[in-house]
């Protein structure tokens, strides 16, 4: 007797109820593999970005903001503040690394960052080709840029004002590729870096600054250092102790903001998991439902087949064998419902973290640890022995002789 064979035979004479059983199961298992893969990117992203950076210190605004486009690339500047004064805070000796980035311009939607070659430490970035910046509009290229643009050593290109891609307002000087860094897997592999000198050329501060120096607001070169501004300030602590007190000393005592960008992230994991969980617990709910609805489908096979199952039996069949055959059916609604809920996610996820990409340049879906499949894969295996277990139930109190005699 071919088990595997009765159990499918089983499963084709009722389309409908296997069809709404591997539905439901698998619309579950699609959420709970969505949101655990979701999770796992976000963590990804928000840690590994994060690179050593102990504190932002940017214009007054939304402190969420500040760090999302300073440290995650991912917004707007608040503002800008005085490359004077952030000089001034840089020198404090509680301070290990301090690096001030300034930007405002894009290539074809990538961001061109002005910075010094310190920031490529916060981020363990190492040439890949190439040399560092050494002048004014010389760029090195992050991996992705350098990948999705197929730009190359000694390539030209002209930058356009804004965070956005556009055709309308576009600068006059060239930027030069000298450089192309390995692939780290972190933000810096979507930004092109250039020296703060090209950001504030392009932008014609020199120019402006000139124009009042004729005026006669400046007199030498130190009044025109006075004026430069630059977006934030990335700083890493020479010691924890700082953390009590430099922010705080910035937030009462300068016109500038100084975040804690580990904090503010961990605040933003914390409004978004209310979300998460509530579609984890409607997930778990769906579960056990598809489960109750297995169940149904198989104790009704029991109840119907009465007469064949006790049949099989006074031809030798063991109670063993007429259990296999039940399991096996709910084994196989499983299986599929698996197979049909993996793929969903991942289709899924792949639709929504595209129009992430297009947004950000960025590709953030981290594959999903085999230790989390296998939770919810066992969490799934769980409940369908429970619904097994107790569709079974007739079987093992069936008596025979009665069900025959009825039958008759």
């Amino acid at each position: 007797m071919n088990i595997w064979r009765i159990s499918i035979k089983n499963i084709k004479s009722k389309p409908l109820y296997t069809f709404l059983s591997v539905f439901i199961l698998s619309l579950s298992i699609t959420l709970l593999l969505g949101i655990q893969q979701l999770k796992t990117s976000f963590k990804y992203q928000m840690e590994n970005n994060l690179g050593d950076i102990d504190l932002v210190i940017g214009s007054k605004g939304s402190p969420l903001q500040l760090v999302l486009a300073s440290v995650l690339h991912m917004d707007n500047p608040t503002g800008n503040i005085l490359y004077e004064e952030a000089k001034n805070i840089s020198r404090n000796p509680m301070i290990k690394t301090a690096v001030p980035i300034s930007y405002g311009d894009n290539y074809k939607g990538y961001r061109i960052v002005g910075t010094t070659d310190e920031f490529a430490t916060f981020y363990n970035a190492e040439l890949e080709k190439g040399s560092t910046v050494k002048k004014p509009m010389e760029v090195i290229l992050g991996h992705t840029v350098a990948e999705q643009l197929h730009l190359k050593i000694g390539d030209t290109f002209l930058s356009s004002h804004g965070l956005v891609e556009n055709e309308v307002h576009i600068h006059s000087q060239h930027l030069k590729v000298v450089g192309i860094y390995k692939p780290t897997y972190k933000v810096i592999d979507r930004l092109i870096i250039t020296n703060l000198e090209s950001v504030w050329e392009v932008h014609h501060h020199e120019d402006e600054d000139k124009h009042k120096k004729e005026e006669g607001h400046m007199e030498n070169e130190e009044d025109l250092d006075a004026v430069k501004e630059i977006t934030s300030l990335l700083i890493s602590f020479r010691n924890p102790s700082a953390l009590l007190t430099l922010p705080r000393r910035i937030n009462e005592q300068t016109n500038m903001q100084a975040v804690l960008p580990k904090y503010e992230l961990e605040k933003l994991s914390q409004y978004t998991g209310v979300g998460i969980k509530t579609i984890s617990w409607i997930a778990y709910m769906i579960l056990i439902i598809s489960c109750m609805t297995i169940f149904i489908s198989l104790y009704k096979m029991v109840k119907e087949r009465a007469f064949d199952l006790a049949l099989l039996r006074t031809y030798g069949a063991h109670n063993f064998q007429l259990i296999q055959i039940v399991a096996y059916e709910g084994i196989i609604i499983g299986m599929l419902a698996f197979m049909v809920g993996f793929l969903l996610s991942k289709a899924g996820l792949y639709f929504l973290f595209k129009i992430v990409k297009t947004e950000y340049k960025q590709n953030i879906l981290q594959e999903l640890p085999y230790k989390e499949l296998l939770h919810i894969g066992g969490l799934v295996l769980i409940m369908i022995l429970v619904a097994i277990s107790l569709a079974i139930y007739p079987i093992i109190k069936m008596k025979i002789s009665d069900i025959l005699s009825n039958e008759k």
